[in-house]
């Protein structure tokens, strides 16, 4: 499998997260929707952003050849979010997650940027179906899991959390 070094749609530019994005990361994972609905990963300085980066992404990148790309506004080259196709204990295969500055949602760009990554990832990465997880709470997300065409299977459990999560699925067809 190739290494994916952009992905363009019509409005954004998707690129693989590197260490020079720690101090965008630090501030999306900092966002109030994003610690509520998704988890504070504890990132309080750029060092802590740049950790994180070594630790989970240019790992989980390299052994994978995805994973967590940072989405640019073509426009005007504005970091305005991240999309992603991770794998994740627990899970029966890679899920895809996504996140976006609050002054960013509700403009299309998730729906234009983890559509264009999912149809990459069942056509091109090599992958049989696609997952997403999410809370009961997280309305929003729920709408564009659905929207991208996964289906809502069962609730589940991750190991080492205490919430149910909605579990979607897609298939390749």
């Amino acid at each position: 499998m190739k290494k994916i070094k952009k992905i363009e749609t019509e409005r954004l530019f998707l690129y693989p997260v590197s260490l020079e994005d720690a101090p965008f990361i630090l501030k999306l994972y900092n966002a109030p929707k994003f610690i509520q609905f998704i988890g504070d990963r504890n990132l309080r300085t750029v060092e802590d952003a740049e950790n994180y980066i070594k630790q989970r992404f240019l790992p989980h990148y390299e052994k994978f050849s995805f994973g967590s790309f940072i989405i640019i506004q073509k426009s005007d080259g504005k970091k305005i979010g991240s999309t992603g196709i991770f794998s994740r204990e627990g899970l029966d295969g890679p899920d895809i997650g996504f996140s976006f500055l609050p002054e960013f949602e509700g403009k299309g760009f998730g729906f234009e940027s983890s559509k264009k990554l999912l149809d990459m990832a069942l056509s091109e990465f090599g992958l049989e179906k696609i997952s997403a997880i999410t809370t009961n709470e997280n309305i929003e997300s729920q709408k564009l899991i659905e929207k991208l065409g996964l289906e809502f299977l069962k609730m589940i459990r991750l190991p080492d959390d205490e919430e149910d999560l909605r579990y979607y699925e897609i298939a390749k067809k």
